[in-house]
């Protein structure tokens, strides 16, 4: 019978064949996930331990299917996002890191209201809404987004976090006049003719999550243009974008008479976030 460690080096080795990123993170994590470990770091003290059949068979499915580009958060089920875990599938965009930034802009920016309404737009499987109303308390968090499922799914994750949000189905903005704080909002920004070529991983995310139109910012033109009688005076909106949407988002936003228009750059230094106060 091989060992913990002798399965993990032969999936690794598996995992470069089939052009897996980072291998052996991806072995140790799914190793772990099927002998019900609740760290990969856990794997460490059992490295000698044998494994049998009847442990080996659920682990051989789960790399079949990340060697065949199923995402990582989708076997496991699984995904972390500022430092709590968040159930995590097909009904929704994967989190990316980025987007914790987003979420930190939105933390120190002084909304002038010690008991801001927050509302996060297209919010999938919603990490940025549950993070913010748990880093908040105080704050009121509305979500909407366009999809059953994807509420579903962000419901459970505020649930399961013990997170008070509201949640809303909609297209961008809930019906009514009701004004918010903040707006922060991570919409689809993919350009249509760009998504077939998109890591086998992503191609996994539901196409709603990704499609933004010819230049990818269809979504974002029509939010910002909504969003102007949806904000008190002195309201801010915060916007997760492509690798080169920023000057144009900009652009976007001075045209439409938004003030105190700036762009914030990702940890890979690109210009990732734009802001503006109406």
């Amino acid at each position: 019978m091989p060992t913990v460690l002798e399965v993990i080096k032969s999936t690794t080795a598996y995992f470069e064949k089939h052009g897996v990123e980072s291998p052996r993170l991806n072995a140790e994590h799914l190793a772990a996930h099927s002998l019900g470990k609740k760290k990969r770091l856990d794997l460490y003290m059992e490295f000698d331990r044998p494994l049998s059949e009847q442990e080996l068979a659920p682990m051989r499915e789960l790399v079949r299917g990340r060697a065949q580009g199923r995402p990582l958060q989708h076997l496991l089920g699984t995904t972390e996002f500022f430092g709590r875990e968040f159930s995590s599938d097909a009904r929704a965009l994967i989190p990316r890191p980025e987007t914790e930034q987003l979420v930190e802009l939105v933390l120190a920016a002084p909304a002038g209201n010690p008991n801001p309404k927050i509302l996060d737009v297209g919010t999938g499987s919603g990490v940025i809404a549950i993070t913010l109303a748990l880093e908040l308390p105080q704050s009121s968090v509305t979500a909407i987004d366009l999809s059953p499922e994807a509420l579903a799914l962000a419901q459970a994750n505020a649930q399961a976090l013990q997170a008070n949000v509201t949640f809303v189905q909609g297209d961008l903005l809930p019906e009514g006049a009701e004004v918010f704080d903040q707006i922060v909002a991570n919409l689809p920004y993919i350009p249509t003719g760009d998504i077939s070529a998109l890591s086998r991983e992503v191609q996994h995310d539901p196409v709603s999550a990704l499609d933004g139109g010819d230049d990818g910012l269809d979504l974002v033109r029509k939010l910002i243009t909504l969003s102007k009688t949806r904000l008190v005076p002195g309201g801010r909106i915060f916007l997760e974008l492509g690798h080169d949407q920023a000057e144009r988002v900009k652009d976007l936003f001075q045209q439409d008479g938004w003030r105190d228009v700036e762009a914030h750059k990702d940890l890979q230094g690109v210009q990732r976030f734009v802001c503006a106060s109406i």
